[in-house]
């Protein structure tokens, strides 16, 4: 593999390591943090004699314009990424996003500048949106290709534990918030302390990347003349087209693992098994927290035995965890904590993706061949999956766990092809 050894990690690894997960972290927190105040914002964007369901519609209509903006913002960064620079969109992806949430935190209401007030939260929404489609896969990227061959997978497995910490990190924020804050005061200044918190922090991040390097592989294509002489997307639709669905296939399964697993179940358990929402949701802290736990466990295996034959175990195991948890919350919803900690053990299986979906594409648009794959896919299964488990759900009980069983066969083919593909040379 070009530019990269077969050493074990060094000081600077660990730092690139720990500087790219901490800034994936925060950058995340700031992306999903609006979901936790969707109820509260939705009461002060819009107009007071609005139907609810009308408000809440159009609340989260303004929290999905973040994922349709994320291939768009994730290609255009990539593009340059690959002609530019790693390290330079690296850092500009964190900025795009810290400026915009730290704007959401003081943005007046509906109350100050009327119809103003949602329209300024959805091009805030959309920016936030286009940042988060270049720091996933630029982080991918920049770790790949700074740390030794052997340890990939763990590195990335590392990386996308960050990024599930911030789920976790806005989930602690968000319950301190409600805490600390009566609703009246939540009302009046309370909401806006998380985005702010976030905005902050964001920032910090954009200073601490200033002392990372550029990666060793974009330095030897500098040197040696061999950056894209052509838009490097055109490149990767004309001659990438098996990584392209290899890498879409692969980002069908993560997000349903995290959508249906992370983000829908605690909703499901209350309204499918009447658990109350402080249980549901301490439950879900702690699958969130063995989720990241997961991650680096199952990219530190592949590095040891191979993408293929890791995800080829984590799905199965994926799919029996999750049927496992849906089905025993009728009969023994007292286990809810470690049942749903296992699963989100076994969703981390999406830990082995990106070091698979980087190692796919060639150095010289590696960039832009994952973002491009990678946020498409997210956009249109991103957004159909839960579309696709609330039509389910009237026929099917289990309809979020059949889901999750279903791409965890997917998932099984993925990994023999990968493992198929490793023994043959093809691959990797």
């Amino acid at each position: 593999m070009m530019g990269v050894g077969m050493s074990a990690l060094s000081r600077n690894d660990y730092r690139t390591l720990v500087l790219s997960a901490l800034g994936g972290a925060l950058e995340f927190y700031d992306f999903i943090i609006f979901v936790f105040f969707a109820v509260v914002i939705g009461q002060l964007f819009f107009p007071p004699d609005m139907p609810d369901w009308l408000r809440q519609l159009q609340t989260f209509g303004i929290f999905a314009a973040g994922y349709l903006a994320r291939p768009l913002g994730g290609i255009v960064m990539a593009h340059f990424g690959d002609l530019l620079g790693r390290k330079r969109m690296f850092m500009l992806s964190i900025l795009l996003m810290s400026l915009p949430t730290l704007a959401i935190g003081l943005l007046p209401t509906y109350a100050v500048i009327g119809i103003w007030a949602p329209l300024l939260l959805l091009a805030l929404r959309i920016m936030q949106g286009a940042a988060i489609g270049g720091e996933i896969p630029g982080a991918w990227v920049f770790v790949f290709e700074h740390v030794p061959a052997r340890h990939v997978g763990f590195a990335c497995g590392t990386l996308t534990a960050g990024l599930t910490g911030g789920i976790l990190l806005g989930s602690l924020v968000a319950t301190a918030i409600n805490e600390i804050y009566t609703p009246a005061e939540l009302l009046s200044e309370g909401w806006r302390v998380p985005f702010i918190l976030g905005g902050l922090f964001g920032l910090l991040s954009v200073w601490l990347r200033q002392w990372l390097n550029e990666t060793p592989v974009f330095k030897e294509m500098q040197a040696r003349q061999t950056l894209a002489n052509e838009l490097p997307l055109k490149t990767v639709i004309r001659d990438h087209r098996p990584a392209v669905v290899l890498t879409m296939a692969m980002t069908w399964l993560l997000s349903a693992a995290i959508i249906v697993m992370i983000l829908m179940t605690p909703i499901m358990m209350q309204k499918l098994y009447a658990i109350p929402a402080t249980v549901a949701l301490q439950a879900n802290s702690i699958a969130t927290l063995f989720l990241s736990l997961g991650c680096i466990v199952f990219g530190a295996l592949s590095d040891r035995f191979g993408p293929g034959r890791v995800m080829m175990v984590g799905c199965v195991m994926l799919g029996y965890t999750s049927m496992l948890l849906y089905s025993q919350m009728s009969v023994a919803p007292q286990h809810i904590n470690a049942l749903y900690a296992l699963c989100g053990f076994f969703v981390g299986v999406i830990g082995v993706i990106p070091s698979a979906a980087v190692r796919a594409f060639p150095a010289v648009v590696r960039f832009s061949g994952l973002s491009f794959s990678y946020n498409v896919a997210y956009a249109v299964f991103g957004g159909l999956t839960p579309v696709l488990v609330s039509l389910f759900l009237p026929l099917d009980p289990l309809a979020p766990a059949h889901y999750v069983l279903l791409l965890s066969a997917v998932g099984v083919l993925i990994g023999l092809y990968l493992w198929r593909s490793d023994k043959s040379g093809v691959y990797g």
